[in-house]
């Protein structure tokens, strides 16, 4: 279909309907027409147009041209004069009709050949601004994808240093939560500031089963025998950075259950997934 539409737009059917064509290129129109129902389509508009702009160059004489005309001719009682007086006239008639046939003929030539280039000139330009706008949206396209890729790589670099300014802290507690009956060979590292109360999980280092859509992990605190809530989160692929987690002044163990997708008040303990003592 784009094939049949740069055909049409290559300009060739106007070529063919001013009879601009060489015997092959005329075949090849009418045999393109045959077979595809737009080209023919296209032909019997563009003739249509042509037809109509033919019509609208036609002209007549003026109101003018024809009153100095018959107020040229003059008649008279006498049979001797009429005839050479006619004939006369009839001459000027003839010599006028030709100059102002012969006129009209070259100017509509010349408005068919103008019209022509002209239209020869829009199609050109017509493509080529296409042309420009597809090469626009492609390079829009690809600044916009190498705008994220760089958007991507800059928060990767960002998570990535905060990681490593909390692995240096001397303040921040790193806690190994190991795999229980339920997952084993599980493991998460919680990072844990008495200072400032911040809890954090490595996701780069984690390893646990993906979550389903139904339920989600939830860490909690063990403080003096109660478990605290400390959030939510879910297992994702390529994950990097430290996850911030609820607050908390003082705790002795860390654990991970599984639970229904937001979270429960209490842990579910035959869900329990990882833990660890500080």
């Amino acid at each position: 279909m784009e094939n049949i539409k740069s055909y049409i737009e290559s300009g060739i059917l106007e070529l063919y309907v001013l009879g601009d064509l060489a015997a092959d290129e005329r075949s090849e129109v009418e045999a393109m027409s045959k077979l595809h129902p737009e080209v023919k389509a296209e032909l019997g508009q563009i003739e249509s147009v042509m037809q109509s702009l033919a019509d609208s160059l036609q002209v007549l004489p003026s109101e003018k041209v024809r009153t100095g005309f018959l107020n040229s001719i003059s008649f008279s009682d006498e049979e001797e004069i009429i005839a050479p007086v006619a004939k006369q006239q009839e001459a000027k008639v003839v010599a006028l009709t030709k100059n102002y046939t012969n006129f009209y003929k070259y100017a509509f030539a010349a408005s068919v050949a103008l019209l022509l280039v002209s239209l020869v000139a829009i199609i050109s330009l017509n493509n080529s601004l296409k042309n420009s706008k597809q090469q626009i949206a492609a390079l829009q396209s690809s600044n916009q994808s190498f705008a994220n890729k760089v958007n991507y790589l800059d928060q990767q670099v960002t998570k990535t240093t905060s990681a490593l300014d909390i692995y240096s802290n001397p303040d921040v507690k790193m806690v190994k939560l190991e795999g229980t009956a339920n997952a084993k060979g599980a493991k998460i590292m919680v990072a844990f500031n008495p200072k400032t109360n911040k809890v954090g999980l490595d996701m780069k280092s984690m390893d646990m089963p993906k979550n389903d859509a139904d339920h989600q992990y939830q860490l909690w605190a063990l403080v003096d025998g109660k478990p605290v809530d400390l959030g939510v989160f879910d297992i994702e692929g390529n994950q990097i950075g430290f996850k911030n987690m609820k607050e908390i002044s003082k705790a002795q163990t860390f654990a991970v259950t599984l639970e229904p997708r937001g979270g429960s008040i209490n842990p579910t303990m035959d869900k329990l997934m990882v833990m660890g003592n500080i």
